[in-house]
C-alpha cells in the first residue's frame, strides 16, 4: 500500500480521533451521571468514534497512485498558517470575546485558504458568527464572556 495524499490525511485524522477519544475520558462527570444516557463525555466519544470510522474508511478506500507520495510534495504553507491562526484564536477568545475573535478567525482562515474577495469574506463570516452567537446565547442560554477588553 502506497501513501497518497488521501491516505496521509486519513492517518492524520485517525491519530487525531484516537487522541480525542482518549482525552475525552478526562472529562469530569457530576456524581450520579454515570447512569445517565447523555453525559458530558457522550458527544466527544461519538465524535471520536465517527472520526475513527471515517478515517478508516478513507484509509481503506484511498486511491492507489502507483508511486509513493513524499511528505515534501504537500502544500504545508496553509496548514502551518491555519495552525498558527488556531493558536492565535485560542488566546484572542479570552481577550476579544466570541464575536470579534471568531469573525477575525474565519476571515483570516478564508484568506489563508485563498479567498480574496472582501464582500464574500464579510457576507460569509459575519452572519455565520452572529447566527451561531444568537443560537448559543439566546436559544441555548449559554454564557459567552464578552472579552476582557470589554469588561468581561
Amino acid at each position: 500500500m502506497t501513501l497518497s495524499k488521501e491516505r496521509i490525511g486519513a492517518l492524520f485524522f485517525l491519530a487525531l480521533s484516537i487522541l480525542y477519544g482518549y482525552f475525552a475520558t478526562d472529562i469530569k462527570l457530576y456524581p450520579g451521571d454515570e447512569l445517565d444516557p447523555m453525559t458530558a463525555q457522550t458527544l466527544p466519544f461519538v465524535l471520536a468514534g465517527m472520526g475513527i470510522a471515517f478515517s478508516l474508511g478513507l484509509l481503506i478506500s484511498g486511491k492507489e497512485t502507483g508511486r509513493g507520495m513524499g511528505v515534501g510534495h504537500l502544500n504545508w504553507k496553509p496548514v502551518i498558517g491555519l495552525m498558527l491562526l488556531s493558536l492565535f484564536y485560542g488566546f484572542a477568545l479570552d481577550w476579544l470575546g466570541f464575536l470579534i475573535s471568531t469573525t477575525v478567525f474565519l476571515i483570516a482562515g478564508f484568506r489563508i485558504l485563498g479567498e480574496r474577495r472582501v464582500k464574500i469574506l464579510l457576507l460569509v463570516a459575519v452572519p455565520f458568527v452572529f447566527i451561531f452567537w444568537f443560537g448559543l446565547t439566546q436559544l441555548l442560554d449559554i454564557y459567552l464572556a464578552p472579552g476582557r477588553i470589554f469588561g468581561g
